[in-house]
């Protein structure tokens, strides 16, 4: 299936130049992409002319002006209001008026969510959207919502996580009966505050969610569960000190062994190796945040991603698109959530 994208080319910490080179790296992945690059038109043009690309490939490419961008320092509230202009709001409306699938922006994430919001509206039932990601697993890859959308969370919203996040990975990664676990401070029933608790007994009357209980913050990684349901503020918190240590441990690793010839030489043996597990962990593949809840696709890449985390978070939300990912969340919803 052929789907178009809109990129928010303006967004992000490195900006036009990023992301001008993630898009045709997705693109080059994927035959079946049509992009739609929002943002200053003549430097968007002067950037793509960089990349000498052959007629057919330029073909896959639109440009949409934009007279404004967003920053990432910029309150969301008056982003929303004085920014209508901006490459952020412009590729946002496209996917209202369904010109194009699916959205991606590095931009600033509370913008975009009250952007989001604002031009596509809310599945019914659905208070709040929220931010998922997937992570790296023992036994492949887990997803982890909410991300930082939603800092205070009362029970019936930690349900409704659980609900929209099962359906996608229903939909994304086809499981049928996805593994749900609610993130605590420890895996017994008398563990965890009062809104933790109850969202705990909520999930597990739930019928449609596959509840396999508690989960503390080692386990997640082992990769016993689909689904790790948590507040935005433990789920950031959790994400961001996970990256931490990877690259800790990453220039830990380099540092050893380049401090003696010995180790050096050893290194050269153990590179192969070395190489696959830096593979298997970058975060770059796991790059694009699916912004739940809302009635079209919108996926928020990191701000810091470089053009190959970029273009993951790109293929992310084209995979979202074809899996037709909001009316998949939309039957869950009619069929699980508490009227």
């Amino acid at each position: 299936m052929q789907v178009d994208l809109a990129i928010d080319a303006m967004g992000g910490d490195s900006g036009p130049r990023t992301n001008v080179a993630g898009a045709i790296l997705a693109l080059a992945a994927d035959s079946q992409l049509k992009v739609t690059l929002v943002g200053d038109k003549p430097l968007l043009t002067s950037l793509l002319s960089q990349h000498h690309l052959t007629h057919e490939f330029a073909n896959r490419i639109s440009l949409l002006p934009s007279r404004d961008s967003i920053q990432m320092d910029e309150v969301p509230t008056s982003a929303l209001r004085s920014k209508k202009q901006s490459s952020m709001h412009l590729a946002t409306q496209l996917v209202a008026e369904q010109r194009c699938h699916a959205c991606v922006s590095a931009g600033n994430t509370g913008a975009l969510m009250l952007i989001g919001r604002h031009y596509l509206g809310m599945q019914p039932g659905i208070e709040r959207p929220a931010i998922s990601s997937a992570i790296p697993t023992r036994k492949g890859h887990s997803y982890v919502l909410d991300l930082g959308a939603n800092v205070d969370c009362q029970a019936e919203h930690l349900l409704q996580f659980a609900i929209m996040g099962s359906a996608m990975v229903k939909a994304v990664d086809g499981l049928e009966n996805p593994r749900v676990g609610l993130l605590n401070v420890g895996r017994e029933a008398i563990k965890g505050n009062s809104q933790v608790k109850l969202a705990a007994h909520l999930i597990e009357q739930s019928a449609g969610l596959n509840y396999i209980g508690y989960l503390e913050g080692d386990e997640i990684f082992k990769g016993d569960v689909d689904l790790v349901v948590c507040d935005g503020f433990v789920g950031n918190v959790a994400l961001k000190t996970s990256e931490g240590l990877a690259s800790f441990l990453s220039e830990q690793i380099q540092a050893t062994f380049t401090k003696t010839l010995y180790r050096r030489l050893v290194s050269l043996m153990a590179r192969p190796v070395l190489k696959q597990l830096k593979e298997e962990m970058d975060p770059v593949h796991y790059n694009g945040g699916s912004l739940l809840g809302l009635k079209g696709c919108v996926v928020k890449s990191h701000g810091n991603a470089d053009a190959r985390g970029f273009s993951f978070a790109i293929l992310r939300a084209a995979k979202e698109a074809r899996q037709q990912l909001p009316a998949r969340l939309l039957e869950d919803l009619q069929r699980l959530c508490p009227s």
